[in-house]
């Protein structure tokens, strides 16, 4: 009777079609399905097996195939439309029974065709239900008041105890939130967008959803073929799901105010309270979220995070593990992660960044504030508040008091060539219809910024101190460490320039981005000169919603290679101090730095398998893909 959520959504009255149809017994839905009234026999047949109605005179009844054999203790108040119910549903693989709705109570309610009904042990109210849905051993399901299903909730993201800075709604992305946390007109257009949207005033079952032994469901639009089994109570929620990307909620889970995307699976009791699980998003085994907001392909288990937000591919899986008030993407937590947001008497006030590929080694402590750059590692406990964004591919050890760095020492290892050739394929979002932008491009002009920052870094404390400590930023790095680091940092820079080149083949033409800063949005890599553009177009009103906004940042990112190309000849340029850019002699260099690379990293496998710690077949495997 009612083929999709879009058609619930659009109108979940039924309309009178008094021209083709004089006669009030009928009425036509908004999928032009022609209702009726029951009949008497019908109604003697229903009430034969147990069923009652406030008003037999407001059930109507699909006019082709309805049987009310399917019905049997149920009480019908208010106004409720049933669909056919000459079919049968899988209940599970290979398992069919009949459709119809038994030992339920249904008040203002519609149902599709074909579904089951059965054992609601309180009541289904306020509720349009697609075909082809199976609920069963429900407690209570209803909508009451006026509904957002959590659409337009402010979050506290980083700063806990600071004003709302990201609104969740259902097409939020992750580079959206990023933009409202960075720039508050943006914040205030999406903001004062939730504020005029209309929702359905009743909640909604999509078709081909599977809702079993859940305990209580309020005010919560369910999309289609989303499964629900064992949940314990959900409120306030909206549930993104359809048939190629469906979501599941599972057993004991927890949640309220919270928006929960396509493919998601939030499931093992895991306590959900106003956050936002993007695409194809896993929280299990007993997570914990707060005022958090998670991003494509997120895994987190057993641990617990606050105020935080996990861009795509943050990772944690141990219970001792938190994530609070912390920026983090592509990013690995090790047992026992923690971090400090305590300014001490004056609250949660601090916050900081883990920058893509970063990790953090078991029992590692941070206390905030503090910055680190691109696939860091960071070990112990840091306590100095460091800015080493422009150190990336360190190592950063937190040893008595003190913060060691060792500067780009995590390029040459073979963690880092599995991660950045691990993300790709695990991408489990749907090929079609993407939220989240992710560029996996690796070495990406981000990076590189950091890295040619690093180099001139560690050139002017060489030069300028003849220690064999140096100190930066109440940081301590050896001498012979700063000069590996520069090392390292040449070879990433021409690693760069063969990726780039390999791809495009430079023809010493460039465009207007040039050297210009460029940041990572949240996955995506973009000039920040585009984006200050935007924020600028917001502030003007010439962008004046979030449809409009994301249009923008995807034609942006259609140009990423056409500014990454421009970007790379503009940097061999200034590495060279020349405006001609000899491509031979580059192309020369960067296919030994690719060598280079390659023999690092195999020499790094090579010291692990010596170690005892990988298998033979395992090791030997790796180097043949190497």
């Amino acid at each position: 009777m009612i083929s999709s959520t879009k058609d619930l959504r659009n109108e979940s009255s039924l309309k009178t079609n008094s021209s083709k149809y004089s006669s009030t017994n009928y009425t036509i839905t908004t999928n032009n399905v022609i209702m009726r009234k029951l009949t008497e026999k019908e109604i003697f047949i229903l009430e034969d097996q147990g069923c009652l109605a406030e008003d037999w005179s407001k059930i109507e009844i699909s006019s082709e195939d309805f049987r009310p054999t399917n019905i049997y203790n149920v009480r019908f108040y208010g106004k409720v439309q049933l669909g056919s119910m000459k079919g049968k549903i899988e209940v599970e693989e290979g398992f069919f029974m009949r459709c119809g709705i038994h030992n339920s109570i249904l008040r203002d309610v519609t149902v599709g065709d074909n579904c089951l009904i059965e054992n609601v042990g309180s009541f289904i109210s306020n509720y349009d239900i697609g075909d082809n849905v199976l609920i069963s051993n429900i407690g209570v399901m209803s909508t009451r008041g006026i509904p957002t299903y959590a659409n337009g909730t402010v979050l506290s993201v980083l700063n806990e105890a600071g004003d709302g800075n990201v609104v969740i709604y259902d097409k939020l992305t992750a580079q959206t939130a990023q933009l409202m946390m960075d720039h508050k007109p943006v914040f205030d257009m999406i903001l004062e967008e939730q504020k005029h949207r209309i929702f359905p005033e009743k909640g909604i079952v999509g078709t081909g959803s599977r809702l079993l032994g859940v305990g209580e469901i309020t005010n919560v639009l369910i999309g289609e073929y989303c499964d629900i089994q064992g949940a314990s109570h959900l409120s306030d929620c909206t549930i993104l799901s359809n048939q190629e990307s469906p979501s599941l909620i599972g057993p004991d889970v927890i949640m309220e105010n919270s928006i929960v995307s396509y493919g998601a699976i939030v499931t093992g009791g895991a306590k959900i309270d106003n956050t936002f699980v993007g695409e194809s998003v896993h929280v299990g085994k007993g997570y914990s979220s707060e005022s958090s907001v998670m991003f494509s392909n997120t895994y987190v288990d057993n641990g617990e995070a606050c105020a935080a937000f996990l861009g795509p591919f943050s990772c944690t899986h141990h219970k001792g593990s938190l994530l609070i008030a912390g920026k983090f993407s592509f990013y690995n937590a090790g047992s026992s992660t923690n971090q400090s947001n305590h300014a001490y008497k004056m609250g949660p006030i601090h916050y900081g960044t883990l920058d893509r590929g970063s990790k953090t080694a078991s029992g590692a402590h941070i206390i905030w504030p503090a910055h680190f750059g691109a696939f860091t590692m960071v070990m112990g406990k840091i306590e100095s508040h460091p800015d080493l964004s422009d150190l990336p591919f360190s190592y950063v050890i937190g040893k008595e008091k003190h913060t060691i760095v060792v500067p780009g020492v995590n390029i040459r290892t073979v963690g880092t060539w599995r991660d950045i050739n691990k993300w790709p394929k695990r991408d489990l979002r749907s090929k079609t219809n993407r939220q989240d932008i992710i560029n996996f491009a690796f070495p990406n002009p981000f990076i590189i910024q950091q890295v040619v920052n690093g180099k001139k870094l560690l050139t002017k404390l060489i030069e300028n101190n003849n220690d064999e400590f140096i100190e930066y930023n109440k940081c301590i790095i050896r001498r012979a460490s700063a000069i590996r680091g520069i090392e390292y940092y040449d070879m990433a820079i021409a690693l760069f320039a063969y990726e780039v080149m390999n791809r495009t083949h430079d023809d010493n033409d460039t465009n207007e981005v040039g050297i210009d800063k460029w940041i990572d949005l949240a996955g995506m890599v973009v000039p920040e000169k585009e984006i200050t553009r935007v924020v600028s177009e917001v502030v003007s009103g010439e962008i004046n919603n979030s449809k409009e906004l994301i249009l923008v940042l995807k034609q942006i990112n259609d140009d990423y290679k056409e500014n990454e190309a421009s970007y790379a000849h503009s940097l061999m340029q200034s590495e060279s101090k020349n405006l001609f850019v000899n491509t031979d002699q580059w192309l020369e260099k960067a296919e030994k730095a690719h060598r280079l690379w390659m023999r690092l990293i195999k020499d790094d496998a090579e010291k692990e398998f010596q170690l005892g710690d990988v298998e033979e077949d395992f090791f030997r495997d790796f180097i043949a893909k190497l």
